[in-house]
């Protein structure tokens, strides 16, 4: 039932031919699935380690009835076997597929020892252990085979139980074999997956072979020792020499990164200066041209104040109505305190003043000389 669930949440990922890293097209990526928790406490058991089966006799299902369904307590059985060497995103995708392939799957995946896979394949990076323990912690898995067979046997088929042989569709040529799952497919026992391209074990090695220099700068930074890394004592203080060369030059960019942006930054605030200085220099024109232009206002003030002036300085003009010297009534005479006669009426005031006022008299000036 598990299975099952699995599969109805789970879209088919169909891989790119060209070799594009395995990326899925646009429309072929996986949907919004609900929030739960599906995560497993333990890791898959070993084989060896579980009680033995119950004594009915050993008989396959056909590929029509694993799709069909078959019941809870008899799952379908699939085997997949591998090197499993740097467990992988590929690993998992394979198993995920392997584990997917029928409703209710019980997925036993097979693990070859350090021997067999030193002898046939190469060495590995991981030991069996390690290897072992991956495979162990992988949420697709329902029990570890370890120390599995190179080339599969009916013996071991039987004493598994196994079904069906889960594995991609490329001939795998090794031990003398153009394809050591050809009996398994002419026996009608094979389900094939899909690999995964553009990750393997292989292409991790060699990104590290690739960029061996930088990993071992790299694993030197982090403590490990010149031996542990069978480095020599001169490549250790070319490694060393390079770090610092490269601190170095990370400072030197960081710093023209840093006077960019300021150069950018002074870029930036003097063209508001110059902006507002263009701003504040039209008003200051256009308030100067209207004070002292042609036309401005301290023309019109300047004329204002001309007009005044004028005006002031300029003797006013008696109406036609106003009496005449002779008609006009004489002035009093103006007594100043200290004085006790009583002066003449004072001569009519000269023609061209236009000043008012009272005079002394002549008599009263002549007294007082005397």
């Amino acid at each position: 039932m598990e299975a099952q669930s699995s599969s109805g949440l789970l879209l088919s990922r169909k891989r790119r031919r060209d070799g594009s890293n395995g990326e899925t097209e646009e429309g072929e990526r996986l949907g919004k699935i609900p929030r739960c928790t599906v995560g497993l406490k333990h890791p898959a058991p070993f084989a060896d380690e579980l009680e033995p089966a119950d004594g009915k006799p050993y008989e396959r299902v056909t590929m029509e009835q694993a799709k069909r369904g078959t019941p809870p307590d008899r799952p379908v059985r699939v085997y997949a076997d591998g090197i499993f060497d740097v467990f992988h995103s590929g690993h998992a995708r394979a198993l995920m597929q392997a584990k997917c392939l029928f409703p209710n799957t019980h997925l036993i995946v097979g693990v070859c020892s350090d021997d067999l896979t030193h002898k046939y394949k190469g060495f590995t990076v991981m030991n069996e252990d390690e290897r072992y323990d991956a495979i162990r912690h992988c949420r697709y898995v329902d029990e570890v085979v370890r120390n599995a067979p190179w080339t599969l046997t009916p013996e071991f088929l039987a004493k598994h139980r196994i079904d069906f042989v889960a594995h991609d569709d490329i001939p795998y040529i090794s031990a003398g074999s153009d394809d050591v799952y050809k009996h398994i497919k002419e026996a009608g026992m094979f389900a094939p997956t899909q690999r995964t391209e553009g990750i393997s074990t292989s292409d991790i090695i060699t990104r590290i072979v690739r960029d061996y220099d930088v990993y071992v700068r790299r694993n030197l930074q982090r403590g490990y020792t010149a031996k542990e890394l069978n480095v020599s004592f001169i490549n250790e203080k070319k490694y060393h020499l390079q770090e610092r060369v490269d601190k170095v030059k990370r400072k030197v960019r960081d710093v023209e990164e840093k006077s960019k942006e300021f150069v950018q930054k002074v870029e930036e605030k003097s063209i508001d200066l110059i902006q507002k200085w263009e701003e504040k220099s039209r008003e200051f024109i256009g308030n100067f041209l209207q004070m002292f232009g042609p036309e401005g206002a301290l023309k019109h003030m300047l004329k204002e104040g001309k007009g005044r002036m004028l005006q002031a300085i300029s003797p006013r003009q008696s109406p036609d109505s106003s009496p005449t010297r002779e008609e006009r009534s004489p002035s009093p005479t103006f007594r100043l305190p200290f004085f006790t006669k009583t002066s003449p009426p004072p001569s009519p005031p000269p023609h061209h003043s236009g000043a008012r006022g009272y005079l002394i008299s002549e008599d009263d000036d002549e007294d007082d000389e005397n």
